[in-house]
This record gives C-alpha cells, sequence and structure tokens, in this order.
C-alpha cells in the first residue's frame, strides 16, 4: 500500500505565516503538522508516500529528507492548483494498476485505528459529525454506514457527517479512469476529490464510512491554537523535563523546544516555543511561538508567531494611588 499525501496548497487561511512557510510544516506542540501525520502511519508500518508538492514545496521536500530518511518518498509537482482531485491523479504513474492506497491530507491530524483501516476490505471514507457541515465536504450515510453520497460543500446539507480527509482507495483503476473521463478535460477548473468519489459511489463502487475520534483541525490561527492546547493536553506531547530558567514560572502543560533562553516570564499554559527562541521580561499564554525568535517585554496571549520573529514591548514603572484606573491597551 502506499500512501498519497496532498501538499501543495498555498494555506490562504494561515497567512502571512504560510507566506514563507509551507502550512504542513507549521509548528505544533513541539511537533509539525506533516510529522505528526507521517509517524502515525510510520507506527503502523507504512513506508511508501507520494508527496504531491507545489507552493514551497521545496521545504516540503528538505524537510522530509532531513527528517524522516528512512521512508520511501516519492514527490510529484502540481504546477497548476486544479484541486485535490486533480493532486490525488498526478500519483497514477507510481501506483500500480489496483494497487490500494490511503489518501491523507497534508493538514489532517486524527485518532483513529490506522492499522484497522489498512487491513478493511472495502474503501472506506473517514467522517466527523459536526455542527455546521456547510465549509466541508459531506457524506450521506445508507445501512451499516455505507455511502449513498458525497457533496463538497453544500449550501443545504443533509447530514453533519464532514469528511476529514483521509480516504482508503482499494479501486484505484476505478478511480484514475472516473478522473480521466469525467474531469481530467476540465483541469483549467478545480475539481474536488470528494466529487470524484460520488461519481465512482453512483457507479456502484462500494465505499463505507468509518468515524474518527478526534478531529484536530489546523484550518486557521483560531483553531491551529485550540488543537495546539488539546494536544499539549496530551501526556506525549507537551515537554516533561524543562530546564531551569532564571526568575520564571512555568504553568503546564507547555512544549519548549531545546536551546531557548528565558527569563523573568511567566509561560503557559498552552505555549508551544521553538529552538533557540529568546523570552525575557514577558508573559506569555495559548501561543505558539516559532524558533530563533525575540520576545522581550511583551504580554501575548491567543497569538501565532513565526520563526525568526522580534518582538519588543514598552515597560512601564507605575506609582497608582487609591481609587485611580488606568488603561494602557
Amino acid at each position: 500500500m502506499k500512501v498519497v499525501i496532498p501538499v501543495a496548497g498555498a494555506g490562504a487561511k494561515l497567512r502571512p505565516h504560510t507566506y514563507t512557510q509551507p502550512k504542513p510544516l507549521i509548528p505544533l506542540a513541539g511537533k509539525t503538522i506533516l510529522s505528526f501525520i507521517l509517524d502515525q502511519l510510520i507506527e503502523e508500518g507504512l513506508k511508501d508516500f507520494v508527496f504531491i508538492i507545489g507552493y514551497l514545496g521545496e521545504k516540503i521536500k528538505i524537510y522530509i529528507e532531513e527528517n524522516f530518511p528512512d521512508i520511501n518518498a516519492t514527490f510529484i509537482v502540481q504546477t497548476e492548483f486544479s484541486g485535490t482531485g486533480h493532486a490525488v491523479y498526478l500519483a497514477k504513474d507510481v501506483i500500480e494498476a489496483n494497487e490500494e492506497i490511503l489518501i491523507v491530507y497534508g493538514d489532517t491530524i486524527c485518532d483513529y485505528n490506522v492499522k484497522e483501516i489498512i487491513n478493511a476490505k472495502q474503501s472506506m471514507v473517514a467522517v466527523k459529525k459536526v455542527d455546521d457541515p456547510r465549509d466541508f465536504g459531506v457524506a450521506e450515510l445508507g445501512q451499516a454506514n455505507r455511502i449513498k453520497n458525497l457533496v463538497e460543500k453544500p449550501k443545504i446539507p443533509k447530514s453533519n457527517m464532514a469528511l476529514v480527509g483521509i480516504y482508503k482507495i482499494c479501486e484505484t483503476q476505478i478511480l484514475f479512469d472516473t478522473i480521466e473521463k469525467n474531469f481530467i478535460d476540465n483541469t483549467n477548473e478545480e475539481f474536488h476529490l470528494t466529487n470524484v468519489l460520488n461519481t465512482m459511489v453512483q457507479q456502484g463502487v462500494n465505499m463505507t464510512a468509518f468515524t474518527v475520534q478526534n478531529w484536530f483541525d489546523c484550518g486557521k490561527k483560531e483553531t491551529l491554537l485550540e488543537t495546539n492546547a488539546l494536544l499539549l493536553n496530551k501526556v506525549e506531547y507537551a515537554s516533561e523535563e524543562i530546564p531551569f530558567f532564571d526568575n520564571t514560572i512555568i504553568i503546564h502543560p507547555v512544549s519548549i523546544a531545546k536551546d531557548c533562553l528565558i527569563e523573568n516570564s511567566i509561560i503557559g499554559p498552552h505555549v508551544t516555543i521553538g529552538e533557540k527562541a529568546t523570552i525575557r521580561s514577558s508573559i506569555i499564554k495559548n501561543t505558539i511561538i516559532g524558533s530563533y525568535s525575540v520576545i522581550e517585554k511583551v504580554v501575548l496571549h491567543a497569538s501565532l508567531l513565526g520563526s525568526d520573529t522580534s518582538i519588543c514591548g514598552a515597560s512601564q514603572s507605575l506609582n497608582i494611588g487609591d481609587n485611580t484606573e488606568i488603561d494602557l491597551s
């Protein structure tokens, strides 16, 4: 089985960070989004990966080669962003006839039984119940969780079961034939994998849905920070042994990378700090800070800071009497 990971998107909702850093390499709870995905799959014995790269793709290629040298990695460039359906189609030349594939979007972190999906005898689609499914692909289910219909971002959803971006496909020859017959002549228009799979379902291909236990949303700043907090609450992702920092209070859970300099500060909870960052005289909570950043004399909360960031705030010395109100915002 090969794993196909589309990572060609521009990550527009996370700008300005994605102007210089591809979305899958955004830091999260001491790792990157992409490393969460790969570690989970490698742990279950998967080793053949096809990465569909595009925007800032060279950075992803270098990251994979440096951090995951033991996997068999193939990189295919998507020169025109024509959607997820087109991205998957680009892998056709490295997929053997009806070789099973696992498609995992490069920003999809989920808790699910990977081995069970790998061993499934039929094609499967990952879903999660959401309150408002209009911004997602949506699955309509029949008996025994069999897929009846798949719709991309419906205005009036008939189901609240959202597609999370994980697909196990057994009929890969039918997949690529369906794209060529129904979609490939319209590559100037973006087409979604949702629409391709729905065409297959309507042609009689058996697909069933499986529900993921947790779906960690990395789509935009607010949800990325929520995901950072949720992951840090898991014991395995928060830093356990934190070195001594001069005159500093650490409020767990946090993730602090190696070689950081922190003094006269309060850090946490739910803070991720990249390697070799410097923080002085600051209060920081619910924030992600990139590597090599310098933060001085600021109060930060619900913030996302890229690597090599430099922020220096103002400090005040106050002598305030009774019945006084001062707003420094």
